[in-house]
């Protein structure tokens, strides 16, 4: 749960339109005191000043939940991992029983948070978005039967999203649709590819010390 303070107060009565925005307190955001002295300021300049201000506090607020919701998928993957961890074949039934209750409780727990930041987008930014999203989710479903296959390919979609390559070649068609997404979808691809990337990573390290 995100709180901010809004505590924004507009005091309209009196009729007066030579009102002004009263400084913003630490953690506040500005009021429209309508009885301070005439500022050498248009209402209409006033008002916008205050619109300026307002629309930084809503950045900070998306970007607040933005990394909330990454808060939140990293803990819903950790949990996932440590269910699928081979530590648990080193337990009997008792112990992994009471291991995957625990683990069940926190991801409920962790369920019960829900975080929408909508993106708006016209209908060629979403066509872009359904076909990235197609692409990697092809590309997860093939890590099984083709993990460096897959890496590979991960390699080459992440390079689309960087102007510095990590290794090896750029995927041009998910270059060409990644351009059509908007600024806020391109950043959610890039830190996905990133979370893969991280994970062959974790698989590549695994491999060598078995």
């Amino acid at each position: 749960m995100i709180n901010e303070n809004f505590g924004m107060e507009v005091d309209l009565s009196g009729g007066s339109s030579t009102g002004s925005i009263a400084p913003a307190k630490s953690g506040s955001l500005p009021q429209i005191d309508e009885y301070s002295p005439l500022e050498n300021k248009s209402p209409k300049q006033r008002l916008l000043e205050l619109l300026d201000v307002l629309e930084s506090h809503v950045e900070k607020l998306r970007k607040e939940a933005s990394r909330l919701e990454e808060e939140r998928d990293k803990l819903l993957a950790s949990l996932d991992s440590i269910k699928g961890t081979d530590l648990m074949l080193d337990l009997n039934e008792n112990e992994r029983d009471d291991v995957l209750h625990y683990a069940d409780r926190i991801l409920n727990r962790c369920a019960t948070v829900e975080l929408t930041i909508l993106t708006q987008r016209d209908q060629t930014q979403e066509d872009a978005l359904h076909q990235i999203n197609h692409l990697i989710d092809y590309l997860v479903m093939s890590v099984r039967n083709d993990p460096e296959g897959a890496k590979s390919k991960c390699i080459a979609y992440m390079n689309a999203c960087s102007s510095h390559f990590v290794e090896g070649a750029t995927d041009k068609n998910f270059e060409s649709a990644l351009l059509g997404c908007t600024v806020d979808d391109q950043k959610r691809v890039k830190k996905r590819l990133q979370g893969l990337l991280s994970y062959f990573d974790r698989v590549d390290v695994s491999s060598d010390l078995e």
